[in-house]
């Protein structure tokens, strides 16, 4: 079993920073690309950032130049540093994981619970 855990969400004021953890856990043999989803009330879930296994990372439009996305290869954690929040990214964010369990199986997205993100105006 796999089980990706996020932490570090909260109320933030407009212009504030916060920073997202998404730890995997369980059986692991290898790690593809981790990256961060996030759902705006009333919207479909998008994607804000992803990091290849190589460390190439991509981000939406939108988050460009605010959010920093990283991962710890040692920890099998990704990590999400936003600044200069703004009110539009009030969401739940979620991270996601391409993840073999062992050599020889296929690769398997895994998404954590979410955790929300508020910022009040």
């Amino acid at each position: 079993q796999v089980q990706l855990v996020e932490s570090g969400g909260g109320l933030v004021q407009t212009g504030g920073s916060l920073r997202l953890s998404c730890a995997a856990s369980g059986t692991i043999f290898s790690i593809d690309a981790m990256g961060w989803h996030r759902q705006p009330p009333g919207k479909q879930r998008e994607l804000v950032a992803i990091i290849s296994s190589g460390g190439t990372s991509n981000y939406a439009d939108s988050v460009k130049n605010r959010f920093t996305i990283s991962r710890d290869y040692a920890k099998n954690t990704v990590y999400l540093e936003m600044i200069s929040l703004e009110p539009e990214d009030t969401a739940v964010y979620y991270c996601n994981a391409g993840i073999r369990t062992s050599w020889d199986t296929t690769l398997t997205d895994y998404w954590g619970q979410g955790t929300q993100v508020t910022v009040s105006s």
